[in-house]
Parts: C-alpha cells; sequence; structure tokens
C-alpha cells in the first residue's frame, strides 16, 4: 500500500529519526499522518505499518482503539469535537452537544449521512481557560455560543 507522495516523504523522514529497533516511537505520528490523508485506520492501513515498523497488527489496532484521536472507522470530512469536560460544562458545554445533536440529527461518533461532517462529544480539548470550547478537524473554536456553533455548522455545510 502506498501514500500520497506528500505523506510517503513524512513517513520516510519520521522512520529516520528514530534508531534500529526503535521504529515502534514512530507508531502514533505514523498513524496520524496517514489517517489525515485515508480519514480512518483501516484493516490495511494497520497491515501496512505494522510492516512498516516491525511491529504486530495487534499493536497497531491497541493503539488505534485506546487513542480516540485515531478513528477505525470513518468519520465526516469536518469532525466536529464537543468537549464536555467540566470546564466546558459549567459554562454550556452540555447544551452545545444536545444542540449540535438536535441541529445535525446525529449523535456520538456518527457521521451525516453525506459524509460531510461527524459528531463526537470529547472529555477535554486542553481549552479549559476558554471554555466551552469545540473543534473541526484540527481548528480550535473558543467561547462557543450556540450561536456560534450555528455558523460554523452553516460554514462546514457550504460547498468549498
Amino acid at each position: 500500500m502506498t501514500f500520497s507522495p506528500a505523506v510517503e516523504a513524512r513517513l520516510a523522514k519520521l522512520v529516520q529519526n528514530y534508531p534500529p529497533g526503535r521504529l515502534k516511537g514512530a507508531l502514533i505520528p505514523m498513524l496520524m499522518y496517514i489517517q489525515d490523508q485515508t480519514g480512518h485506520i483501516s484493516k490495511e492501513v494497520a497491515e501496512e505499518v505494522s510492516q512498516r515498523l516491525g511491529v504486530s497488527t495487534l499493536e497497531v489496532d491497541e493503539v488505534v482503539g485506546f487513542y480516540t484521536m485515531l478513528r477505525a472507522r470513518p468519520m465526516g470530512k469536518y469532525h466536529l469535537q464537543i468537549c464536555t469536560n467540566i470546564s466546558c460544562l459549567l459554562t454550556g458545554g452540555e447544551e452545545l452537544w444536545e444542540h449540535a445533536c438536535h441541529k445535525l440529527g446525529i449523535g456520538h461518533n456518527e457521521v451525516l449521512a453525506d459524509g460531510q461532517i461527524s459528531l463526537e462529544e470529547v472529555e477535554c480539548i486542553g481549552a479549559c481557560s476558554w471554555a466551552p470550547a469545540i473543534q473541526v478537524n484540527f481548528d480550535f473554536h473558543h467561547n462557543v455560543t450556540k450561536e456560534k456553533l450555528d455558523a460554523i455548522i452553516e460554514s462546514l455545510r457550504k460547498p468549498q
């Protein structure tokens, strides 16, 4: 299995940063780079990564299963994560979560039928000082209100 030339270059550079016998340290960054291209970590991707790094597919599957930023199934083009941990909870995070579920008609780790937006309730995105906070792919949004959330969702639905 091969990836885009840009991803292949990143993977090659990544592997060079680890000494022989220590390639397992490249596992999470390698999975993140690949997931950015493929959208999720399929069985074929797990097998490819295990061969490239000399680890078992079970080890790859364990990492994918443990870390919430890694996904074993496809999510939307835009992955909307809403924090409902304590700081966000106290400033309206739960209300944002319920509002998003109602507005989109989907729940936790579900995807719109058109594949554009997926929704996930998360424990913490490390933005407690700016709660409530959400994340869309790698973009953070702070001090989010229902109105701001509506505007963000509408911008994601527009053809790009």
